[in-house]
């Protein structure tokens, strides 16, 4: 993998740059073409010399393989197109239709195999495999591996999930041809004819693992949670920095492949100089967006620390959440003083899996905050957890 990059793509470590992810992107298309589609005659030549559905059946998966590589690299091309007026955020997410399209033409071309195989149980017809036979199913092992470390790979290296579906196709495509082996030595054995079932076999698992990916790539359409890596390399990045006190409210959106964009809440200490805040803030967006590829906008929330009543009554209140399962932060923490009585106002995070409602929350919180002098009201705001990362409320 390593030579082929090194002899076609100038710089190919630098995947960041969009000009190096498409050639990339690219080049396993190429390949992904040039394997298969050879995979694919030497298979079906020997399929149809043996009277073999099972090998024929191989053979034509490899087909779909190649074809799933022009499709590929028709996405890397279109996923590239520049932003416009309708598409303000560029073209990326074609990559994922891409590896959708993918997979739901594994799945059609899984059942007209399974169908075939049928046919060949109920009208079996005897099989010839000679040595040259097992020899091309040995050969296509070797290259479906291959194929397979290539593609996975490369995918994870350009973070492209096309690339991986396809590796992960390849090394199905591994499990498919060892079936058919075991198919021939059990043929040669026994004289028992298994090539109808064994076809069988090979199209459920063909449909299986079309279907698998499209869970994988419709999931990337429909916005699914970002990886926690990246949402751990943000909150360690804005926590870690001198005159930050916290943060809360992060939310990732991913428009494609180095397409993503972010936002989150960030807390500073009220008395800071606000003009020093925003420096921070400025640097951090800056620093987080070089290191990251992301386009990251940060809300400042400035937070009183020298409220001897309002740092009580948090650490109260943030006690007593820890200890509710589902409730995982509060945070925009702050009282309004009167002479009668208190507001306390700030917002609850409540994750999906939380079994108490709103108002349960709430009746729990206000229950202690009785236990305390004085006479306070609550106002929470819910929020959702848009991420798979709890941040500890210490």
């Amino acid at each position: 993998m390593q030579f082929l990059l090194d002899f076609f793509i100038k710089n190919n470590e630098d995947t960041k740059k969009p000009e190096v992810r498409k050639a990339c992107g690219l080049l396993g298309g190429i390949v992904g073409i040039i394997s298969n589609t050879l995979l694919c005659t030497i298979k079906i030549v020997a399929g149809v010399a043996s009277n073999s559905i099972a090998i024929v059946a191989d053979g034509i998966n490899n087909l779909t393989d190649a074809a799933s590589s022009v499709i590929t690299i028709l996405g890397f091309k279109l996923a590239s197109i520049p932003e416009d007026e309708e598409h303000p955020y560029g073209h990326a997410r074609i990559e994922y239709l891409a590896g959708l399209f993918i997979s739901i033409t594994i799945i059609v071309v899984g059942v007209q195999l399974f169908l075939s195989s049928i046919n060949k149980i109920m009208y079996p017809q005897e099989t010839e495999y000679t040595a040259i036979t097992v020899a091309i199913l040995v050969i296509a092992i070797a290259v479906k591996l291959w194929q397979s470390y290539f593609n996975i790979n490369l995918g994870k290296r350009i973070d492209s999930l096309t690339l991986i579906a396809t590796g992960v196709d390849s090394r199905n495509d591994v499990v498919s041809t060892v079936a058919i082996l075991i198919s021939v030595i059990i043929s040669k054995l026994t004289d028992i004819q298994t090539d109808g079932w064994m076809g069988c076999a090979v199209a459920l698992f063909i449909v299986w693992s079309g279907i698998s990916l499209v869970r994988k790539t419709s999931s990337s359409l429909l916005g699914e949670a970002p990886p926690n890596e990246l949402v751990e390399n943000i909150t360690n990045k804005i926590l870690n920095t001198e005159g930050i006190l916290g943060m809360h409210d992060i939310m990732v959106h991913n428009y494609g492949p180095g397409k993503i964009f972010a936002s989150v809440h960030v807390e500073v200490p009220a008395e800071q100089d606000i003009m020093h805040s925003h420096d921070i803030i400025d640097n951090i967006e800056r620093e987080i967006s070089d290191e990251l590829n992301i386009s990251l906008i940060i809300h400042t929330d400035p937070i009183i620390t020298d409220d001897p009543l309002l740092n009580r009554l948090k650490e109260i209140i943030t006690e007593e959440v820890a200890s509710i399962e589902g409730a995982c932060d509060i945070h925009d923490f702050r009282i309004v003083t009167g002479p009668t009585h208190t507001n306390i106002i700030f917002d609850m995070v409540r994750t999906p899996t939380c079994k108490l409602k709103e108002s349960q929350l709430k009746e729990i919180v206000d229950k202690r905050l009785k236990q305390e002098p004085g006479r306070y009201f609550t106002v929470i705001t819910f929020d959702k957890v848009y991420t798979k990362i709890k941040r500890d409320p210490e």
